[in-house]
C-alpha cells in the first residue's frame, strides 16, 4: 500500500509540474474512454487554471455530448506530460506523437499486457478506468469538492463500461465512487437518458441485429455485419455500440461474437466477444486480441478466422460447464 500510495503521488506530482499536459486514450472510443479524458482534463484545468491541458484523439461522433477533442501538434508535445487513458496496449492508443512527450503516465483498468510508460497505475479489479481516476482523486484530496461537470464525465464512462450497473464488473467499490459522485450534483436522469435515446434509424438496425443472430452449441451465439448493412439503414458504424448486448439477453446464451466488417481493411473483420461467465480474453488473445475476462476485442481475417473463433468460444463454453453438449 505504501508503495502505491508513493506512485499516486509521483503521479500527481508530474501533474503539477507540467505546464502542458496531452491526454490520449484508445482508438473508437467508448464513454469510459471519453469521461475519463475530459474528465482528467476539466479537474486537472479546474486544479491548475494556468496549465494547458489537451484531449487529443479522432471523436466519436455518437459521444460529442460529453465534449470535444482539442486540435494537437507535434510541437505541442515538447516538455510535455502525456497521459494514456483506458489503453492496455501501445498500438490501441488514438495518437501518434505521445511518445515525443518528456515523460509518460498510464493509467488504465485492464489485463496488463503492455508495461509502458514512467509510471503505471492499472487497477484490474476496477470497473472502468473512470473509477480508477476517481478513486486516485479521492485518496488524494480527500477534502476535494469535484465540479458538477467532472463529475458527470467520469459518471457516465462508468455507466458504459458497466452497462449501467448490470455488468459482473461492476463492485461494491464502483457504488462507493458512485455515490460519491452524487454529492456533487450529477444529473442522472439526463445522462442516463443520453446513454437510452436511439434515432429511428438506429432502432431499425437494432431490429435487423436481432434477426441476424446465429446460434452455436454449448451457448453461444454470433453475429456478422458488413459495411453494406450499415449503409443500408443509414447509420454509422458506431450504431454497433448500441447493439453490442443484444445477443446476451437470449436464454441459454452464455458468450457471444459480433464480427464487424472493417471499412477500407481488405474485408478483414472486428470481433467484439462478450460473455455472462466464461473467461473469454484468452480466446480474444489468439486473435490478435484481449481485454477483459468478461468483454474482450479481436481481429479476424476471413470466414475461416470466424469459424475458428466461435469453435474456440463453444470449447471454453463447454469446458465452463463441465461436459459436452
Amino acid at each position: 500500500m505504501q508503495l502505491e500510495a508513493k506512485v499516486r503521488e509521483e503521479i500527481f506530482e508530474a501533474i503539477q509540474s507540467f505546464q502542458t499536459i496531452i491526454i490520449h486514450r484508445h482508438q473508437r472510443p467508448d464513454p469510459d474512454a471519453i469521461g475519463s479524458q475530459l474528465g482528467l482534463k476539466r479537474f486537472i484545468k479546474e486544479l491548475y487554471p494556468e496549465k494547458n491541458v489537451l484531449a487529443a484523439g479522432t471523436m466519436s461522433e455518437g459521444l460529442t455530448w460529453m465534449g470535444q477533442m482539442d486540435s494537437v501538434e507535434l510541437a505541442d508535445y515538447r516538455n510535455a506530460l502525456a497521459i494514456v487513458l483506458d489503453t492496455a496496449n501501445q498500438p490501441r492508443i488514438d495518437g501518434e506523437w505521445y511518445q515525443e512527450a518528456s515523460k509518460l503516465i498510464k493509467i488504465d483498468h485492464h489485463l496488463i499486457v503492455d508495461s509502458y510508460g514512467d509510471w503505471q497505475w492499472v487497477d484490474e479489479s476496477a470497473s472502468s478506468c473512470a473509477e480508477v481516476l476517481c478513486q486516485m482523486i479521492f485518496d488524494q484530496f480527500p477534502q476535494l469538492n469535484l465540479t458538477k461537470e467532472v463529475a458527470e464525465l467520469f459518471y457516465a464512462g462508468i455507466v458504459g463500461d458497466t452497462g449501467r450497473f448490470q455488468f459482473s464488473n461492476t463492485r461494491s467499490e464502483t457504488f462507493e465512487v458512485v455515490s460519491r459522485l452524487m454529492h456533487f450534483g450529477i444529473d442522472l436522469a439526463a445522462i442516463n437518458q443520453r446513454f437510452n435515446e436511439l434515432t429511428k434509424e438506429e432502432l431499425d438496425f437494432m431490429a435487423f441485429v436481432m434477426g441476424r443472430i446465429v446460434l452455436h452449441p454449448a451457448g453461444v451465439a454470433s453475429v456478422l455485419l458488413n459495411q453494406s448493412d450499415f449503409t443500408d439503414f443509414g447509420v454509422k458504424e458506431e450504431a454497433s455500440n448500441q447493439i453490442t448486448h443484444i445477443p446476451g439477453r437470449i436464454k441459454g446464451v452464455l458468450s457471444w461474437v459480433i464480427f464487424i466488417q472493417q471499412a477500407g481493411h481488405n474485408g478483414n473483420y472486428r470481433a467484439r466477444i462478450r460473455s455472462k461467465g466464461p473467461s473469454i480474453n484468452e480466446v480474444a488473445m489468439h486473435f490478435d486480441g484481449g481485454g477483459h475476462a468478461m468483454a474482450s476485442g479481436a481481429k479476424v481475417a476471413d470466414s475461416a478466422d470466424r469459424q475458428a473463433l466461435i469453435q474456440e468460444l463453444i470449447q471454453t463454453n463447454r469446458d465452463y460447464l463441465g461436459h459436452s453438449n
